[in-house]
């Protein structure tokens, strides 16, 4: 018969399993058997990471940190390789086992299958993704629900938006999303090259167009036959290279350098800028013509300051890229740190966050990343950091601009609002009241006055 821990360990629904100090497995309960689909007769006296093959298995054992330091570990992600051979997502939680001594005489771990909400999750992060593109702002929700019929169709497209916004990001994800996403994907920077190699590294040349020509070079426009092809910064073209590509725009023929033949060309082109091409135009620095003829299909991309409540999936997103790029497993961040950056007004837009979490990353030795690991402007003291009442109100400004908007994103729902700013609901309430904003309840009277 069972003793009453026997039956209450049997009974839960997470993995449960305890190890001696030689690491082999002395109990392994039915939830175990179920997630890892090894049977108890097969685990026990094996080495647990023969039975597991865990993400932590090899450099950052939960249960030996345990056993080391005497301190549990709760919660910790990781994932395992079942008897089928399949992944499994699962947190896990530790303790060490003492005799009746206090002696330590080995650890226990319990550990809970996540495959549902890791499944939830893709739901929902499906609904908040295009292609490699995430947002929970309404600003670019209405972006999303435009970009399949965008990406269907095979008209020029021009993208606005400011430096960092993620401008050629977009253009691949409409690729991506189009009939012609088998075929090449070809981006040039024209504010990178001078007029003379940006005409030569669209084009192409023939052998002996000019000195150094030994043999020919096929162009981007050549490159990217039957794709798509990005021309980014447009607006820094000048206008003698502006009719040659009005002319490929509207007759798909162009010649290279050299040649005195005509090349047809099957290409989509995609174009971007961060400047106000109608004022360029009025300056008469940009071509009617040409402009009319690139801004068939207009996606405008909102600056960072005017999405906030996307700066927490942003971070995730950067943190799970970093984790792969490096082999590290950084969990996520402090309420705090995603505070501070939740203030900032990010000038250079989605650039800046992703260079400020891969910075992050170098620093952070610990599981989450904190305060001390950000910039010096996030991380430095409050007094250093607000010097002059000035910069006190421009934080508070800002500090107002996010909650309102989180606010608003969520409905006005408290709990939701602060679950997207990444602070605790009782710290939104004190802001709130800090800051002026009605902290009374919608449908809620206020209370009479004494």
């Amino acid at each position: 018969m069972l003793s009453t821990t026997d039956a209450i360990l049997e009974s839960i629904s997470d993995g449960v399993f305890t190890v001696g100090l030689d690491w082999r497995i002395a109990s392994f309960n039915c939830a175990a058997e179920k997630i890892t689909g090894t049977s108890r007769k097969e685990a026990i006296g094996r080495h647990c990471s023969e039975v597991f093959r865990c993400s932590m298995c090899e450099s950052e054992c939960a249960l030996r940190r345990t056993l080391k330091t005497g301190r549990p570990i709760i919660g910790k992600s990781g994932y395992i390789i079942n008897a089928n051979g399949d992944r499994v997502p699962i947190s896990v939680s530790t303790a060490v086992l003492r005799d009746a001594s206090g002696r330590i005489v080995g650890g226990a771990e319990t550990f809970r299958d996540l495959s549902e909400l890791e499944a939830l999750r893709r739901e929902l992060e499906g609904r908040h993704r295009a292609g490699e593109l995430v947002s929970r702002s309404p600003l670019m929700q209405r972006v999303f629900e435009v970009l399949p019929a965008v990406a269907a169709s095979p008209s020029t497209v021009l993208i606005l938006g400011e430096t960092g916004t993620g401008k050629e990001l977009m253009a691949r994800t409409i690729h991506d999303l189009s009939p012609r996403r088998k075929k090449p994907f070809v981006a040039v920077n024209c504010s990178a090259l001078p007029d003379t190699l940006l005409e030569s590294e669209l084009f192409g040349y023939k052998a002996g167009a000019f000195t150094g020509a030994y043999k020919n070079k096929p162009g981007r426009f050549s490159m990217a036959q039957g794709g798509t092809l990005f021309l980014d910064e447009i607006g820094e073209v000048t206008p003698a290279l502006q009719v040659r590509l009005l002319r490929v725009l509207q007759e798909r023929t162009f010649e290279p350098l050299g040649s005195t033949r005509s090349e047809r060309v099957d290409v989509r082109v995609l174009v971007a800028t961060h400047k106000d091409l109608m004022e360029q135009v009025r300056l008469g620095l940009f071509r009617e013509d040409l402009y009319y003829r690139i801004n068939v299909v207009r996606v405008e991309l909102p600056p960072l300051r005017r999405r906030k409540e996307d700066i927490p999936l942003l971070v995730e997103q950067f943190i799970a890229r970093f984790n792969r790029l490096q082999g590290r497993s950084i969990a996520g961040i402090t309420a705090e740190a995603l505070s501070l950056l939740m203030a900032h007004d990010w000038p250079g837009n989605v650039r800046e966050l992703e260079n400020e979490i891969e910075r992050a990353f170098v620093l952070c030795r610990d599981d989450v990343i904190d305060i001390p690991h950000l910039s010096d402007h996030f991380s430095s003291s409050p007094g250093e950091r607000e010097p002059s009442t000035g910069l006190r109100a421009s934080r508070a400004r800002h500090e107002l601009q996010t909650i309102q908007a989180a606010l608003q994103q969520a409905g006005q729902n408290r709990a939701k609002a602060a679950q997207l700013l990444g602070i605790h609901q009782t710290t939104l309430f004190r802001k709130m009241k800090a800051l002026g904003l009605s902290t009374r309840r919608r449908g809620r009277p206020a209370k009479p006055a004494s």
